[in-house]
């Protein structure tokens, strides 16, 4: 099996996730100079904003790098067609199906791998043309799904015949050997490079995840079909009370609406939503993406 930095000829199996409103042009191509895949991340962005985005990483790196777009972003069409005039090297893609755009991709030479919470998408993706699959356990940060890491990457992988990389509850050389035994060529990783030095969300943010411990998340959302994952606090504690009285979602939506941004750009630590996955009890201080990838993977994997 090949290594998922064979595959994209970078240094570490290792991709950086493309988080809404973090993961920022800078903040990518920081991750890729320190040898993993950096992301630029559509959510929170205009068409503009991606652009600008491509060039800023371009400028700073000529290593590979990668663009994540949100299927449900009401701009997703027009982010297809910006990485496929930029020639962007790898696209990710999330809360749905990027079957429309696979030709398009596949002409500009793009090597796509979307993300998948369940077997049955992974070979769908498989079918339609996905390079490979990045398999996201629910023990990740923002929006998951059901089924854990351990169980979803090894039925993943008999699923399809295309590379899988194992992500959620990813954040030390522990963790990466476990996703190589249960099948993954490589990780993506998003909660441990929070708190790095190079993460552009506000002190406050990295201090709430430094501190928290691996219990501190909860999921909102769960009962109405729209589960992310994210610390507790004051905002999230509300949600989940009125979600579970059975409170609509337009009155639902209040409580997050805006609450990302507050928490990322802001530091609000009490109405913003500080997405996180369960590894956050074991983010204990900033430290330079490069140190973070090299603990992560170890001399094993080429640290």
């Amino acid at each position: 099996m090949k290594l998922l930095n064979e595959i994209l000829g970078i240094r570490y199996p290792v991709i950086q996730g493309g988080m809404a409103n973090i993961a920022t042009g800078d903040f990518a191509a920081a991750c890729s100079m320190a040898g993993a895949l950096g992301l630029i991340g559509t959510g929170g962005m205009r068409p503009e904003d991606l652009r600008a985005a491509i060039h800023t990483v371009r400028e700073k790196t000529d290593r590979p790098f990668g663009v994540n777009i949100m299927l449900m972003h009401p701009a997703a069409d027009e982010f297809a067609k910006i990485v496929v005039e930029e020639r962007v090297p790898v696209v990710t893609t999330g809360a749905g199906n990027p079957g429309k755009y696979m030709d398009a991709f596949k002409k500009a030479d793009i090597t796509v791998m979307p993300v998948v919470a369940a077997p049955i998408l992974a070979k769908h993706l498989e079918d339609l043309g996905a390079d490979a699959v990045i398999a996201e356990g629910c023990e990740s940060g923002g929006h998951i799904g059901e089924m854990t890491t351990m169980t979803l990457v090894p039925q993943v992988c008999d699923a399809v015949q295309i590379p899988v990389v194992a992500a959620g509850g990813i954040a030390d050389i522990r963790q990466m050997r476990a996703a190589f035994a249960l099948g993954a060529c490589g990780v993506q990783v998003g909660t441990c490079l929070l708190a790095s030095a190079e993460c552009p969300i506000h002190d406050n943010y990295k201090a709430a995840v430094i501190k928290a411990k691996g219990s501190d998340t909860i999921v909102t959302g769960r009962i109405g079909g729209t589960p992310v994952r994210v610390l507790k606090n004051r905002m999230a504690r509300e949600y989940v009370k009125r979600e579970k009285e059975g409170a609509d979602k337009m009155e639902l939506e209040q409580y997050t609406l805006g609450s990302l941004r507050r928490a990322v750009f802001d530091g609000d630590t009490q109405t913003g939503s500080l997405m996180a996955g369960q590894t956050c009890g074991q983010v204990k201080e900033i430290r330079p993406v490069a140190d973070i990838l090299r603990d992560l993977c170890g001399e094993e994997f080429g640290a």
